[in-house]
């Protein structure tokens, strides 16, 4: 996990960009990657599918997670990524719309690290990302390596 690479895992192209937006705004310069749809995102994480050629040990520092994604949803995705002894440590922020208790109790359950409703105000969302940005990437101290 030596990379600091930000996988956003984000169907709204809207969301995307405003994402791009306040990481930049805020100066965060680490590698992002988005994935447009679950499938995609463990795709990327375990190195399968399009991104077969990838190193499956080089994870991402932290996982931006949407819950209503298409293909695989978002706390599908979790419960896969927490089901693996290589995965099951990476810092999973949710970041949604969703207001549903249930989700948030779901996500809590399946063992995410945080959930944040997506703020709707630009700027709002810049400075929510801007203080996970610090928060995740530089000042929490990130387990150590599983492998």
């Amino acid at each position: 996990m030596k990379n600091k690479t930000i996988l956003l895992v984000e169907d709204n192209p809207s969301d995307v960009e405003l994402a791009k937006r306040a990481f930049e705004r805020s100066n965060i310069l680490n590698p992002l990657v988005v994935a447009e749809d679950g499938q995609e995102a463990l795709d990327y994480i375990f190195a399968t599918g399009r991104y077969a050629g990838k190193d499956r040990f080089l994870l991402p520092a932290l996982i931006l997670l949407d819950i209503k994604l298409p293909i695989v949803d978002g706390l599908e995705v979790l419960r896969r990524i927490r089901a693996h002894e290589q995965t099951r440590r990476l810092p999973v922020v949710i970041l949604t719309s969703s207001k549903e208790e249930q989700d948030v109790a779901t996500s809590y359950d399946l063992g995410v690290n945080s959930y944040i409703r997506k703020p709707v105000d630009f700027y709002q969302f810049a400075e929510a990302v801007k203080h996970l940005g610090i928060y995740w990437l530089v000042l929490n101290e990130p387990p150590p390596d599983v492998m």
